[in-house]
C-alpha cells in the first residue's frame, strides 16, 4: 500500500512539474476608467485605480493561468435624471471599493513578449460611499461578474498591460427601473518578484 501511494505521488509530482514549468509571483497597480450604463448616469469615463497581487502558473510554453486579488476603486458620475427617479438629494457622484479576483488564462502570442489574458471576474464591494449609504443603503448588491480581455507585454521582470472589462450583472438593487452594468478600462504596470 505504502509503494502505491508513493508511486502515485511520483506521477503526480512530475505531472505537475510537466505542466507547471513556471511559476510567477508579483504586484501591480495602474489607473482604471470605469462607467456605469443606466439612463441615470452620465455617458462617459471617470478615473480611479486599482491595486493588487497575482500568480501566474505556466502550463506549457504557450499557456498559463493568472489568478490575481486587486482593490479597485470605482468613481462614476451620476447624471440628473439618478435624482429624479430615485429621490435623492442632489447625488452628483458615487464611490464603490471593490476586491476583485481575476482568473485570467494567459496565451504567449510572440515568444514570450506579448501575451493575450481572458477569463472572468468576481468582485466583492467593499465599501460603500457615505453619501449613497446614507441616501439609499442597499443601492448597490454586494457583488459583481465581469469578464476580461486583454494584453500585456513582458519586458524582464516588468508588465505592462491594457484590459477592457465588462459587466454581466445588473448592479442596481433599489429596483428594475434602470439596468446598471459596469465598464472599465484598466491600463498598469506589473512587477514579478
Amino acid at each position: 500500500m505504502k509503494t502505491k501511494l508513493l508511486f502515485a505521488a511520483i506521477i503526480c509530482l512530475s505531472c505537475t512539474g510537466a505542466f507547471a514549468q513556471k511559476i510567477q509571483v508579483g504586484a501591480k497597480g495602474g489607473a482604471t476608467m470605469n462607467k456605469l450604463t443606466g439612463q441615470t448616469f452620465k455617458d462617459q469615463f471617470t478615473y480611479g485605480y486599482h491595486l493588487g497581487g497575482f500568480v501566474s502558473v505556466g502550463l506549457g510554453k504557450k499557456f498559463a493561468i493568472q489568478p490575481e486579488v486587486m482593490f479597485n476603486q470605482v468613481n462614476v458620475d451620476t447624471s440628473n435624471k439618478f435624482s429624479d427617479i430615485y429621490h435623492f438629494n442632489k447625488l452628483n457622484s458615487v464611490q464603490l471599493k471593490y476586491l476583485t479576483i481575476p482568473l485570467l488564462l494567459n496565451y504567449n502570442a510572440v515568444g514570450k513578449l506579448i501575451t493575450l489574458q481572458a477569463g472572468p471576474q468576481f468582485g466583492v464591494l467593499m465599501n460603500k460611499s457615505k453619501t449613497l449609504v446614507q441616501n439609499g443603503k442597499d443601492a448597490f448588491k454586494n457583488g459583481d461578474f465581469s469578464m476580461i480581455g486583454g494584453v500585456q507585454l513582458n519586458i524582464s521582470h516588468f508588465k505592462i498591460y491594457g484590459r477592457y472589462l465588462v459587466g454581466l450583472n445588473n448592479l442596481n438593487d433599489i429596483d428594475n427601473q434602470d439596468k446598471w452594468k459596469s465598464q472599465s478600462i484598466q491600463l498598469g504596470v506589473g512587477l514579478t518578484l
